[in-house]
């Protein structure tokens, strides 16, 4: 079993490539509200100072973690954009 890896298939026609894109246009939106949602709680000076450290340490994951997803949705709308033309 190989976890962590990215696999491609050349789906050409068998994909819109247009309403992919749009989809993955959607998701990284969702994702960048997650990101900001988080980037403001973790900017709460009461919030950091008041919680449990697993707690802040909880927001801190969860927030590189839709940085990872969102860049990876980010590269790939980019991808899908070079092969439209």
């Amino acid at each position: 079993m190989i976890t962590g890896a990215e696999v491609y298939i050349p789906l050409g026609d068998l994909v819109d490539l247009d309403a992919e894109v749009a989809r993955l246009q959607k998701e990284a939106k969702k994702l960048e509200g997650e990101v900001t949602r988080a980037e403001k709680k973790l900017g709460n000076e009461r919030f950091v100072a008041n919680a449990p450290e697993e707690v802040v340490a909880g927001e801190k994951a969860k927030l590189a973690d839709y940085q990872s997803k969102l860049q990876a949705t980010q590269d790939r709308i980019a991808d899908l954009q070079t092969q439209l033309g």
